[in-house]
């Protein structure tokens, strides 16, 4: 009895473990909007701004970024802006782009792009 019971318990605690598979959709087609071109060498830290938004939009992350290149290390609120740090890893160009949307929602209002080139 003490065999199932344990048993049991292991088994809740898995389910418990195992990572949500939920996610946000994806970030829609992005309008036009600026983009910064920035160049760095290997290893250096590279921080990108994004002005807070009102109204429930958030920034969000539109689409992949290169991890051989660029690797997201940290996300703050300093000021009237969200500022998002990212490790430069290697060589190559990494394009790093941010839709504004309402909540979780594919409809971007505002995009802002940043191509970063690690030397």
């Amino acid at each position: 009895m003490s065999i199932r019971i344990a048993l049991g318990g292991l088994v809740a605690a898995a389910a418990l473990a195992a990572p949500a598979t939920a996610a946000a959709p994806p970030v829609g087609p992005l309008p036009p909007g600026p983009t910064a071109h920035i160049t760095t060498v290997r290893g250096e830290l590279v921080a990108v701004a994004l002005p807070h938004a009102a109204s429930g939009r958030v920034w969000r992350l539109a689409r992949q970024v290169n991890t051989k290149v660029l690797r997201q290390v940290s996300e703050a609120d300093v000021g009237a802006d969200v500022v998002v740090v990212y490790r430069a890893t290697g060589r190559g160009t990494a394009t790093v782009a941010y839709g504004l949307t309402r909540g979780e929602t594919t409809h971007a209002f505002a995009a802002r792009r940043f191509i970063v080139t690690v030397k």
